[in-house]
């Protein structure tokens, strides 16, 4: 009874949102050419939404960003803003959006999750983060994109001085763009799609989560991705990181600290060969993957250098520094702020040192914690913005704690009550345990409150996994292939769960496995070691 009065409560929101929609958004009698049909979508309409490009494109092929070239069918591609205004400082802003309707449709729509701080409305064609299938639009989808509210680079958070833009980009992008999207849907189409679905990795993993979280009656079906759930939290994280290595680091002339040179490339392998040793064949198989991550226990104590020993040894400073970043920032006041970070062997690869060191080849600090990380710290989660916030030296951080708690409000995606949701939708989260800026605990953490506060049927919506040796959104010695978006769409219109996901290598040694959905771990009970057939799911 339930389901039926939500799915009535669903129904009478698209017939309200279509009575408000202009006349001119629902003719009745709509051209029956595609491409009239299509063109006929650009001008004006009400909730301030301007179509600004609607035209038919071809069959063929197509470069996008974040791969390689992909075959695209024949579809309608519409480009608008929604609330164009003029904001503080007199810097012009609107809410960005990109919607491709196939010509042969499935009758599905897909919100295309964004990246790092957005600033760009990318092509909307559905690329799916750790799929190895063509993007969505290309299976059939209808798939919208937005630039969540501010034009700019991924990494630029000067938006963060107008209150609008972080409300826009915190949240109200999704339901206003959504509405947008599926009322041009329904003018396309003449049909309101049958089914719909939210898909994204980092930044469009939290907006999943948002969506289902402050908008849990628009997606039957959403898949987030190594999502920045606790947004502020993760950029005291990245703060707490540069002040952690300053200490450890060695200096240069004018006396700035050299936080590359903290750990060379052999420490860190160092460090991962030591952590497999102590805990890599805890599911029953020595392979390079840690399954059974909560089992293990590896402390990097174990390599501080003796007396007299200089070679592959950790000096007391590094095994200092290994153990506070891991931890995560914490104080006896608030306790632990944001983490721990489970021990894992990305660690000795290349993205751990990119986010967490930089290159040792300029003096100044180049990680990603010193340049995205601090940007967005200062002009998005500090409220007001402090373009000075210095994490260098002495830092109170249950201070900076309240100093993010307003954005926290807007941009957070960490509240676990889906009760709503979970009447009609389903979610999969996943994270790779080797994420080298997302702790995977914290995810595992929310995932615990969300089914204990969202009601009798949140173990029958949600899923949570969690992928060993996987870096954020993919790569690292992982298998990090595995196709979330089918799993999802099995789920929703066929009601089969996904007990367990198949995910393969994307490079290195061709490997199988399963994820099994959390808390249970993926387990060697006999056979080829190479394909997931061998491997159970257990406690």
């Amino acid at each position: 009874m339930a389901r039926m009065t939500i799915r009535k409560v669903r129904l009478f929101a698209v017939i309200g949102l279509l009575a408000a929609t202009p006349a001119s958004m629902l003719q009745a009698q709509a051209p029956a050419n595609a491409q009239q049909r299509c063109a006929a979508l650009a001008g004006q309409f009400g909730d301030g939404v301007v179509v600004s490009e609607a035209a038919l494109e071809a069959a063929g092929q197509t470069n996008s960003p974040g791969g390689p070239p992909v075959q695209l069918p024949a579809h309608c591609r519409v480009r608008g803003t929604i609330d164009r205004r003029t904001g503080v400082g007199g810097r012009e802003f609107g809410i960005g959006f990109e919607l491709r309707m196939p010509t042969d449709w499935n009758g599905r729509f897909l919100f295309q999750g964004g990246a790092g701080l957005d600033g760009q409305v990318s092509p909307a064609i559905g690329r799916i983060a750790n799929s190895a299938q063509a993007p969505a639009l290309a299976r059939g989808f209808a798939v919208v994109s937005t630039d969540a509210g501010h034009s700019g680079s991924m990494v630029d958070a000067s938006f963060g001085v107008d209150q609008q833009a972080r409300i826009d980009y915190g949240y109200a992008a999704i339901g206003k763009v959504t509405s947008a999207a599926k009322a041009l849907v329904q003018r396309y189409y003449a049909r309101p799609p049958e089914h719909s679905y939210f898909a994204g990795c980092s930044n469009g993993g939290r907006q999943a989560l948002t969506a289902a979280e402050r908008y849990p009656l628009l997606f039957d079906g959403i898949v987030a991705g190594d999502p920045t759930l606790r947004f502020s939290r993760v950029a005291i994280d990245e703060a707490w990181n540069l002040n952690v290595l300053a200490k450890a680091a060695p200096r240069d002339a004018a006396g700035h600290p050299l936080i590359a040179k903290v750990f060379s490339l052999d420490d860190l392998k160092l460090v991962k060969t030591e952590l497999l040793k102590r805990c890599d064949a805890r599911d029953g198989l020595a392979d390079g993957q840690i399954q059974d991550w909560k089992a293990c226990d590896f402390d990097p104590a174990v390599l501080q250098c003796r007396k007299g020993q200089a070679r592959s040894c950790l000096s007391p400073r590094q095994v200092v520094a290994l153990r506070e970043l891991h931890r995560g920032p914490h104080t006896p006041a608030s306790g632990a702020i944001y983490g721990p970070f489970n021990y894992e062997t990305g660690v000795a690869g290349s993205a751990w040192r990119g986010m967490r060191l930089g290159s040792a080849e300029t003096g100044a600090a180049n990680s990603a914690d010193a340049t995205l990380g601090l940007g967005m710290l200062r002009m998005f989660q500090l409220t007001p913005p402090d373009p000075h916030f210095d994490p260098w030296g002495q830092v109170d951080w249950d201070a900076l704690l309240r100093r993010v708690a307003a954005t926290a409000a807007i941009g957070d995606a960490d509240s676990p009550f889906l009760s709503t949701f979970v009447e009609h939708g389903k979610l999969i989260a996943y994270n790779g345990l080797s994420d080298q800026g997302l702790a995977s605990s914290e995810l595992a953490d929310w995932y615990r409150q969300a089914l204990a506060a969202s009601g009798p049927g949140a173990g029958d919506a949600i899923r949570l996994y969690l992928v060993p040796g996987m870096t954020h959104c993919g790569g690292g010695e992982a298998t990090d292939q595995f196709e979330m978006l089918d799993a999802m769409v099995d789920w929703v219109e066929h009601g089969k769960a996904p007990d367990r996901v198949l995910a393969r290598t994307s490079s290195g040694p061709a490997l199988s496995r399963p994820l099994c959905p959390y808390p249970r771990v993926a387990r060697y009970k006999g056979g080829n070691p190479a394909d997931a057939a061998s491997f159970e799911c257990s406690a």
